[in-house]
């Protein structure tokens, strides 16, 4: 019996997916279609199931808001989740919805809660991350403190709650040696193609040589 891989997040893990049940973009355009395209495919006889509930604009408190449904009620064998930039873009626009910092605390009660609920299930948790162009260059110490520091609170919960850590900026401060940002992020924060592909390939990398290998 397959497995259920569950895609959780924000706009870079939701990428246009379909919300309507068509078949050809239920898992948008992005890094989890890559993942889901080459398991599927090297796979095929083990029938696993990929679902990215990925949300435009979501932070980690959003996450929580719809956790029931998105998330527990799907009972998913592995589940990743890619979330942060949007806490760091609401504090760094001075936006109401930013005025107090609940990364770490949301995140945690996330995480114990689907611990306590689904406690067979596999967590892989993925790092923010950012590059100087477009959106983050005009403040960009300030995107990166923020980010950064969100990147130790994901290593350490990885720690704790013995996930599979992901370091996606690591990935794509390498990549920026090769090309320029905006070739990777076109504003600093979305990826573009080949930033998509890249993060699949970490993700992949990451995930099948860990104790949760999908198999």
């Amino acid at each position: 019996m397959g497995k259920v891989i569950l895609f959780q997040g924000d706009s870079i893990t939701d990428c246009g997916r379909s919300r309507d049940g068509y078949a050809g973009q239920l898992l948008g355009q992005g890094y989890a279609y890559h993942i889901a395209g080459r398991l599927g495919s090297e796979q095929a006889e083990a029938g696993h199931q990929f679902i990215n509930r990925g949300i435009s604009g979501n932070r980690v408190s959003d996450l929580y808001a719809r956790w029931n449904e998105d998330a527990i009620a799907l009972k998913p064998d592995l589940l990743s989740i890619l979330i942060g930039v949007n806490d760091t873009w609401r504090i760094m626009d001075k936006l109401p919805s930013g005025a107090t910092d609940r990364f770490e605390r949301a995140y945690r009660v996330l995480l114990e809660e689907t611990k306590e609920v689904l406690p067979e299930t596999g967590l892989v948790l993925c790092e923010p991350f950012v590059l100087r162009t477009g959106v983050t260059a005009k403040e960009w110490s300030g995107w990166r403190e923020r980010v950064e520091r969100q990147s130790e609170v994901v290593k350490q919960l990885a720690e704790e709650y013995q996930a599979v850590f992901v370091p996606f900026q690591q990935a794509f401060d390498q990549a920026a040696e090769k090309a320029e940002p905006d070739y990777w992020l076109f504003d600093g924060v979305h990826p573009t193609a080949a930033g998509h592909y890249l993060m699949a390939s970490e993700w992949l990398k990451a995930v099948q040589n860990s104790p949760l290998a999908i198999t």
